[in-house]
């Protein structure tokens, strides 16, 4: 009887000590710091924020609304942001390195000097972007739409220059 007496209280014990463990809301927590890791923030709006020099490597921006955001510097590497709304966004000198962009928005954003090594563009709208000095090198654009888009020594998937 004793033993299933303190077997009880062990377990409420370990109950309310797990309890206290929740997780924080990501976007609370980036909204704080500018940091989030490896979190899901899908289907977010985010749209017109300033999130220059944000950390997001390996997050998931799926679906989320970061049209006119200001994402100047961010590290973005390994990012998930299909079917993403990119439009007018700020990307300069941005880290996109082995992004997933596969049907994002990206009309009218600048991603002047902006690091996309590697990154899945396919189905992309890219029309009327700036992408002067970017860097495309094993990016994946077909099916991407290039319509007006600002191409000065942009370095394309194969490694050439556009001059």
């Amino acid at each position: 009887m004793a033993r299933f007496f303190l077997t009880t209280l062990l377990l409420s014990s370990l109950a309310l000590s797990l309890g206290g463990c929740a997780q924080p809301d990501p976007l609370n927590t980036f909204e704080e710091t500018g940091d989030c890791v490896e979190c899901d923030l899908m289907d977010q709006d985010l749209s017109g924020k300033d999130l220059s020099g944000a950390l997001l490597n390996r997050s998931d921006l799926s679906n989320a609304d970061l049209s006119r955001a200001n994402l100047t510097g961010a590290l973005l590497d390994s990012v998930n942001l299909s079917g993403a709304n990119l439009s007018g966004t700020i990307l300069e000198k941005a880290a996109l390195t082995g992004a997933n962009l596969t049907d994002a928005d990206l009309s009218g954003a600048t991603l002047q000097d902006a690091f996309l090594r590697n990154a899945n563009l396919s189905n992309a709208n890219l029309s009327n972007a700036n992408l002067t000095n970017a860097d495309l090198n094993g990016a994946n654009l077909e099916g991407a739409t290039l319509e007006g888009a600002i191409l000065t020594g942009a370095i394309f998937p194969d490694g050439t220059v556009q001059n």
